[in-house]
């Protein structure tokens, strides 16, 4: 750029309204209003144009020469300068508009998701323990600005003391980024971040180990269910605990069993898909006994819910409901635990195929190839086998 022709008391001093050149492109325009600001001057492709930079009294001339600099340097590129800037513009504008807080993603993702979650517990819980320790922390940051001093801030003070806890949160978090990012909230994705956060958390060996539901030796299974029998429990209570084990049904399936999924002529229980784990309807051969306890539901049917094992509320009773009932009998086993105790039982005292076995306890294959092409739920089969355990359960 050749010699520059204004100074700082020069600008100050112009008065008559028109254009005053400070060479490259640079030129102060007075209005004839009197107020003063900076233009530029290029050509791009034969066409002359002309581009704001703003009032003197917010940008002094040192920083309009910085300014027109640039956009020379923009010109040489072959790049419009007006167009360069209303394209920064704009994606400023879509910055902010895209802003997002932890808390909001969260919020949204819980919203979009949880009508997929079938335990309503887990879904309370899920939101409940990012209010508890994410929140707080992050809860009002940018998802851009979160990374592995936040997300460490969230989980190392509970890393030990609340290990589970802990990892279920970090899963949340990440769940919440991966879906910000996929929604272009978050458009700063550190790929190693994840590693890098496991390689600075404590190692918790013990915790990598599998946690098995206490169960029952089949050896003792009788005993147990003689001792629900006598035990002063409320009878419906007792009914629904002798049915979970004799039907190796998971006792959430149990406690929410209702009246239309009995047919008590076939001697059958039908589960909907929408309450099975594995989203597959579910049908359930009952041997003589436990037709005999919904038999004697049916006689006591006096409630208005639907429910085939109600509490005196009408409503299904809580899990612990039935642990408690075991730890009176001083049984430290689960009423999960007993479908493992009737696994065991199958496999090592009857002579009827793995495959007959898990399908008793609704598993599906594991082989994908063969499960795509095997469609029979067995059920016959299945009878004989739910016989079989029923007269083992009972036997004196």
């Amino acid at each position: 750029m050749g010699r520059q022709a204004l100074t700082v008391l020069g600008v100050n001093a112009k008065k008559s309204p028109g254009y005053y050149s400070d060479g490259g492109g640079l030129y102060l325009q007075v209005s004839p209003t009197g107020t003063k600001s900076w233009i530029f001057r290029f050509t791009l492709r034969g066409r002359a144009r002309e581009m704001g930079l703003g009032s003197i009294a917010e940008k002094p001339l040192a920083q309009a020469r910085d300014e027109a600099s640039k956009c020379r340097q923009l010109v040489r590129d072959g790049i419009d300068p007006i167009t360069q800037r209303d394209s920064l513009r704009e994606a400023a504008v879509t910055a902010i508009q895209n802003t997002r807080t932890f808390r909001e993603c969260a919020v949204e993702y819980h919203r979009t998701h949880s009508s997929a979650w079938r335990n309503p517990k887990h879904t309370k819980q899920w939101i409940d323990s990012l209010s508890r320790f994410a929140f707080p922390i992050i809860g009002d940051k940018d998802v851009n600005q979160i990374g592995k001093a936040e997300i460490l801030a969230v989980l190392e003070p509970i890393w030990v003391t609340f290990h589970e806890t802990a990892s279920r949160v970090r899963q949340r978090i990440k769940a919440i980024l991966d879906w910000a990012a996929a929604r272009d909230f978050r458009t700063r994705q550190d790929p190693h971040l994840w590693d890098q956060l496991a390689r600075a958390l404590p190692h918790r060996p013990d915790l990598r180990k599998p946690h098995h539901f206490a169960a029952c030796p089949y050896e003792q299974v009788a005993s147990v269910i003689r001792a629900i029998h006598e035990c002063g429990a409320a009878v419906c209570i007792k009914h629904a605990m002798e049915f979970s084990i004799l039907t190796a049904s998971r006792v959430g399936m149990v406690r929410f069993a209702r009246w239309e999924e009995f047919d008590l002529a076939k001697g059958r229980w039908t589960i909907p898909a929408e309450r099975m784990k594995a989203r597959r309807e579910h049908r359930v051969p009952l041997a003589p006994r436990a037709l005999e306890i919904i038999k004697a539901r049916a006689e006591s049917r006096i409630h208005l819910y639907g429910l085939v094992f109600p509490s005196p509320s009408g409503k299904p009773y809580s899990d612990m409901a039935y642990t408690m009932q075991l730890r009176k009998l001083w049984m430290d086993w689960t009423m999960h635990g007993f479908r493992s105790t009737f696994r065991d039982w199958a496999a090592e005292q009857t002579s009827f195929p793995a495959e007959v076995c898990e399908a008793a306890l609704a598993h599906a294959l594991k082989d994908a190839t063969e499960a795509a092409y095997f469609r029979s739920d067995l059920y016959e089969k299945r009878r004989e086998l739910m016989e079989a355990w029923a007269r083992f359960c009972t036997e004196l």
